[in-house]
């Protein structure tokens, strides 16, 4: 790719820090319709995926009491993270460091609902062009539909544009639009990450000095 013109992140698990967190809420819920979650099983099955494919595959639940299932999930998130503090400081510092350069999105599966308050307290709602949530998307990741309507309301080309994703079904997702996506490790392990151009540690000023040139 050419010099980039975009940077979209992924929330859960990527800019915000709280795949342990999510995996806790879920493990609750689902225990307590006798479907207890073994963590190695949400990284193996679950994570990156929609709230409804997730609660609704686990729990082989569908129509308004998956519905509520969401909304309950939604509830206790945003409780828990509503403080800003899973977007940790270095993370803060990069978003800023990229606003003033480029367009800087997020594109998630998670509801408008849970994002706003999170990055609204970390300090970065205003570093922010746009965020495509679940609310904004007839289809969530692996389809690509997410990145495809970010880079249509920034007003870039896909291909100059770079994904940060931390699973498999966003790296899917981002690559399928077109975009050069970064591996974000955390969540998976390297192999199920493979389809992206790249994999780091962290998020960080020093990696999009890097990037952006």
């Amino acid at each position: 790719m050419g010099a980039a013109e975009a940077l979209v992140f992924d929330f859960n698990g990527t800019l915000s820090d709280d795949e342990p967190l999510l995996l806790s809420i879920y493990q609750e819920l689902f225990a307590r319709f006798g479907r207890p979650l073994p963590e190695e099983e949400y990284v193996d099955r679950l994570a990156g995926n929609t709230e409804e494919a997730i609660i609704g595959t686990w729990l082989g639940v569908d129509g308004p009491l998956l519905a509520m299932l969401v909304q309950e999930r939604i509830a206790a998130y945003t409780a828990l993270a509503a403080s800003g503090s899973t977007v940790t400081a270095h993370v803060r510092e990069a978003v800023r460091y990229a606003s003033v350069r480029v367009p800087v999105a997020i594109v998630s599966g998670a509801f408008r609902a849970e994002i706003e308050p999170v990055v609204a307290a970390a300090g970065i709602a205003g570093d922010l062009s746009t965020i495509v949530t679940a609310d904004d998307v007839e289809h969530g990741k692996p389809h690509p539909e997410g990145y495809q309507l970010a880079v249509e309301r920034l007003g870039v080309d896909a291909a100059q544009a770079i994904a940060f994703e931390d699973t498999e079904a966003g790296v899917a997702s981002a690559k399928d639009a077109g975009l050069y996506c970064v591996g974000v490790r955390g969540t998976l392990p390297d192999e199920r990450l493979a389809r992206a151009d790249e994999l780091v540690d962290r998020i960080d000023v020093a990696l999009l000095e890097r990037l952006l040139g």
